[in-house]
């Protein structure tokens, strides 16, 4: 077993030396991958990817998805940034040796959009809605007690009136405790081809040079660049300290190799008293050009609640600071759980 471990995280390490291609930071498609999800690890600015369990780790490590051995459902909503609403729903249940899995759905409200022309450049009267859906299937294994792996495949879809692009992406992560007190996990993220747009929208017509007056005008189609999805490896230290059976403090950091943002290094905390109310608080910061992070500080709080019969209910909330928009992020999380 120690074999396969040490083969597992020789290939991520190896891997983390290519995350993507740097040179092309900032023209990466599918952003929408980037948007996380759940307070709980919001609230600490993704940094617990070494220990995050259940359903929330089907974005941050999907390694950890299987530790729980539980059935869980997920609701999650956020306020993001230019009226844009997150909506993220995901099931998952313990087939006991086999592992876990899930599905999960993350869906952009946008909202309706004015259609402009050359003709009306103040609105033709119509409205657009952009669609933009990420649905995955996570499977998730523990092999022994300290170590987990798990991998999540995606479907990527973005509508833009009649012209889609879609695509597939897979994630993987792995969680190692070297004891009761102190993990280490890693995950890479959105390895996947490259995506394109293409579909009706993109057909143009024009007029025919020398054909005959009242002729019909030819149509060609636009073809669209394919663009890369935006990849990223991540290593996590974190540490667990329980001060009595009453009150626990986590702390954990994560560094993240982006190939369409500058490297980041995420800081989060969380305090538990009885397992039952928690206040968490996160950092996240650029390696470079620190000062050109539009996510600072975020803040949140946590109750767990045991309703009996082996059903058990989580609210979770948190608040992230965004630079260079009039609003910050706020997140609401809902968790049901059944034994």
């Amino acid at each position: 077993m120690k074999k396969i471990v040490l083969i597992i995280l020789t290939v991520f390490f190896t891997v983390s030396l290519y995350p993507g291609d740097k040179s092309r930071r900032g023209t990466t498609g599918a952003d929408q991958l980037l948007i996380p999800v759940g307070a709980r690890s919001i609230a600490t600015s993704g940094a617990f990817v070494a220990t995050v369990d259940g359903l929330e780790s089907i974005y941050y490590n999907p390694g950890g998805m299987d530790v729980s051995k539980k059935s869980e459902a997920m609701f999650s909503y956020m306020n993001y940034v230019a009226d844009i609403n997150i909506s993220y729903f995901a099931a998952g249940t313990s087939l006991g040796e086999f592992g876990s899995v899930a599905l999960s759905l993350k869906s952009l409200d946008i909202g309706d959009i004015p259609i402009t022309t050359n003709e009306f450049p103040d609105g033709t009267g119509s409205t657009y809605s952009p669609s933009f859906i990420t649905i995955g299937l996570t499977y998730s294994k523990t092999l022994t007690d300290r170590v987990s792996i798990g991998t999540n495949v995606k479907f990527i879809n973005e509508t833009i009136g009649n012209t889609i692009a879609s695509g597939f992406a897979i994630d993987a992560g792995v969680q190692y405790k070297f004891n009761s007190n102190l993990s280490i996990g890693a995950t890479i993220n959105n390895i996947g081809s490259n995506m394109s747009y293409a579909g009706q929208d993109l057909r143009v017509q024009t007029g025919v040079p020398g054909s005959v007056i009242g002729a019909p005008n030819g149509t060609y189609e636009v073809v669209a660049e394919p663009f890369q999805i935006p990849s990223y490896f991540q290593l996590s230290l974190a540490y667990q300290e329980n001060f009595d059976e009453e009150n626990r403090i986590m702390l954990a950091s994560t560094f993240v190799a982006n190939n369409s943002l500058d490297d980041a290094i995420n800081f989060g905390l969380e305090y538990s008293y009885m397992n039952t109310f928690f206040i968490r608080g996160g950092y996240q910061m650029y390696t470079e050009n620190m000062d050109e992070s539009i996510y600072g500080f975020a803040a949140g709080a946590g109750v767990n609640y045991d309703v009996g019969s082996g059903l058990g209910i989580t609210f979770d909330y948190a608040y992230r600071d965004v630079q260079d928009f009039p609003t910050s992020n706020h997140i609401f999380t809902v968790k049901l759980a059944f034994q």
